[in-house]
């Protein structure tokens, strides 16, 4: 019998609605104990409406309730994540935290020593690694059915209007939130280096387009691959008067895969010139996520969290795992901040992602703006 797992959530805003959803009977041994929100109003409607305690500090949810806890899913905006994960961590409880896991490599790595010395385990959301397409495609990668592959693409075209933005004062700034790179399109560059390996060097182009923000709206990203393909990483949140598509895209000397959709979740294009038995039915059997496409990627990506830590094995993303796709996306910042190719094998100078005017690597944070609103 699976052992039970008793998880409270910090931050309560729009993501922490999907791992309340999925931690409430969905995923067989877990069970959602705490929700914690410095927002006192926001605490208590999500405490009431999944008839579990609440609390607006996480000290206090700690010192009542830790004794209950065994996994704390760190649901902040992404500038908080680092500071989250070390206030949490000294209670040696595992620990989930949405994507991307940092904004700054050296907070990132801060946070995997972090969880190592306490010897638990991190886990790093990236739940479309989960979407059905995506599965047969890494399958397919695994299996060379691709050959040499040519080119791997990545298509990112949502809408994020003023409005969005404005929804709460740390959205679309360097030192809280960043970009579409970092912000929507972190799961599709987490995608890419999943699917074709590890990225050699980048160059890359960002625009603040059609929003006031402090960040970019619009951005292309070239990649060059270790094992030698090109990729490219086209990413807005520009696109009008709705989202149009988030694609991938691999073309190999011996097959084409195409999966589109709005979230990566819709199997296009299954060519092979060797074909398989199995390949007959990809595009019915494998077309299309079940209905609820993000919901059904955090139910996936939680019980792997179960099973990892009852079992023990690797998780699905760890913080390497994590650490690799935000080293792509620094990159990809600096890149664009110099006009310059970037190899990933790198310190960023002057991207100023995750760092306000001021403050600049190396620098600790003790900045009494810390943003109160929980996305």
């Amino acid at each position: 019998m699976e052992n039970i797992l008793h998880f409270a959530l910090l931050g309560c805003g729009r993501i922490a609605t999907r791992h309340a959803e999925v931690l409430s009977g969905a995923v067989e041994g877990a069970k959602l104990v705490a929700v914690c929100d410095v927002d006192a109003e926001r605490a208590e409607s999500f405490g009431i409406k999944y008839k579990v305690p609440y609390f607006t500090d996480v000290h206090d949810m700690m010192a009542a309730m830790g004794e209950k806890i065994d996994v704390i899913n760190v649901l902040t905006p992404t500038g908080c994540h680092a500071q989250h994960v070390l206030d949490v961590v000294q209670y040696k409880k595992h620990v989930v935290v949405e994507k991307p896991m940092a904004l700054t490599l050296d907070d990132a790595e801060a946070m995997i020593e972090a969880c190592d010395l306490a010897q638990v385990k991190l886990f790093v959301v990236k739940q479309n690694r989960y979407n059905v397409p995506v599965q047969k495609l890494h399958e397919a990668t695994k299996a060379g059915r691709f050959g040499k592959i040519a080119m791997a693409t990545a298509r990112v075209r949502w809408m994020r209007d003023q409005a969005y933005y404005d929804q709460d004062a740390w959205r679309g700034t360097w030192l809280w939130d960043g970009g579409v790179f970092s912000n929507q399109a972190s799961h599709h560059v987490d995608l890419l280096t999943w699917l074709c390996g590890d990225v050699d060097s980048v160059f890359a182009y960002t625009a603040r387009s059609l929003v006031d923000i402090e960040v970019e709206d619009t951005g292309v990203a070239v990649l060059r691959f270790r094992n030698g393909a090109l990729g490219v990483i086209e990413a807005t949140t520009a696109a009008r008067p709705k989202d149009l598509e988030a694609s991938i895209n691999i073309l190999g000397e011996r097959g084409t895969v195409e999966i589109g959709g709005f979230a990566v979740n819709q199997m296009k294009t299954w060519m092979f010139d060797t074909p398989t038995a199995d390949d007959e039915r990809v595009l019915s059997d494998f077309n299309q996520n079940p209905p609820n496409v993000y919901g059904f990627g955090h139910l996936e990506y939680l019980r792997n969290v179960v099973h990892v830590i009852n079992h023990g094995g690797g998780a699905m993303v760890d913080g390497l795992e994590g650490l690799k796709s935000l080293r792509l996306i620094s990159a990809i910042y600096e890149s664009a901040a110099t006009s310059q190719e970037v190899w990933l094998r790198f310190q960023p100078t002057h991207s100023r992602l995750g760092r306000s005017q001021s403050r600049r690597r190396g620098d600790v944070i003790d900045d009494p703006r810390l943003p109160p609103q929980i996305k």
